[in-house]
């Protein structure tokens, strides 16, 4: 028993080590709900702070949905008491949130806990950020994607770690998870709208899944985290092809304060000579650098910018959306910020 409980605890330590998840003198906010894969995660990585020498607290989002909530709560708490470890709350109404905001549920409550987690890292001065997504929610994740109707970005899956954000489980089995909190006594708090068919990764991870097993293929996770993995590898080589043309036809990056940025300027020969693959991630990477999201920018803006800078007519422009203006004059590409 307490092989296999090393075993676990040895397979994270590897992965944090080969992806450099996790440095010396690092302090990081894990985001903690109680459920198994988070407390797992607690306590493999309060197990892991005295052999990488690192420091860890915890944040945790009272919703205000389940009936539940208070003791989910109460459950995170007495394990960070237990072990020693700083806790942070959120109480928030998340449905109230969703409405004024006309978003969805899901969307919302992905806001408010991301904000709390930056929220706890300013605080405390924590350079990361942990989430406990595994091997599950990664093959999830893809086919959601693959069904959305995604691009090669959404096949990558969920990343290992993006900026501060860093994902210690995700090599690791839901499967695994449970055997560890068993074999730990961890009693973890279970979720039971998990098993409610309602949102579409439930239908994908108890419908969809399962159906493929049976039917197709009993590794399907294996496929699709290998899928992910050699997706991810395609995509980071096109990313910093991309970066470095964007550096090579790049004129002017105009900033309206010290830390934002107001337009950008591009040489127009020098772009349309590009492959188009890579002339859409330079017009992303410029959209970024403005406004610290491509989010509001639909495929079809896309291919209309293209279209304007391919045409190679000056004085012409375009505007996607209400916050941001495309002109094309003097030979130039001029992507500017208008809110």
């Amino acid at each position: 028993m307490e092989k296999e409980e090393n075993m676990l605890e040895e397979k994270i330590l590897q992965f944090i080590r080969k992806e450099n998840l996790i440095e010396e003198k690092d302090k990081v906010v894990l985001g903690v709900s109680g459920g198994p894969d988070s407390i797992s995660m607690l306590h493999v990585l309060w197990k892991l702070t005295k052999i990488l020498s690192f420091e860890i607290v915890v944040a945790h989002i009272n919703h205000g949905i389940r009936e539940e909530a208070t003791e989910d709560e109460q459950y995170v708490e007495k394990w960070c008491q237990k072990l020693g470890i700083p806790f942070f709350v959120l109480h928030c109404k998340v449905e109230e949130i969703a409405k004024e905001k006309k978003i969805g549920l899901e969307e919302a409550g992905r806001n408010v806990r991301y904000d709390f987690f930056e929220e706890v890292a300013k605080k405390c001065g924590a350079n990361k950020i942990a989430i406990a997504h595994n091997k599950n929610d990664n093959g999830e994740t893809i086919l959601m994607n693959l069904m959305r109707g995604s691009g090669s970005k959404g096949l990558c899956g969920i990343f290992p770690k993006q900026g501060k954000y860093i994902r210690p489980m995700l090599e690791t089995t839901r499967e695994e998870i449970e055997t560890y909190c068993e074999q730990e006594n961890l009693q973890p708090r279970v979720d039971k709208t998990n098993s409610e068919n309602v949102y579409t990764r439930n239908k994908i991870r108890n419908v969809m899944i399962p159906y493929m097993q049976k039917e197709f293929n009993p590794n399907i996770m294996d496929s699709l985290n290998r899928l992910a993995l050699i997706m991810q590898e395609q995509e980071e080589y096109i990313q910093q092809e991309a970066k470095q043309q964007y550096k090579n036809i790049l004129i002017e990056e105009i900033k309206s304060s010290e830390n934002e940025y107001n337009s950008i300027v591009l040489h127009l020969k020098e772009f349309n000579s590009l492959p188009e693959l890579i002339e859409k991630k330079i017009i992303l990477e410029a959209i970024q650098k403005l406004f610290g999201t491509t989010k509001k920018l639909e495929k079809i803006h896309l291919d209309d910018i293209l279209k304007l800078c391919h045409r190679n007519i000056g004085n012409k422009y375009l505007t996607p959306n209400q916050n941001l203006k495309i002109v094309i004059k003097n030979k130039q590409i001029h992507i500017c910020k208008l809110k």
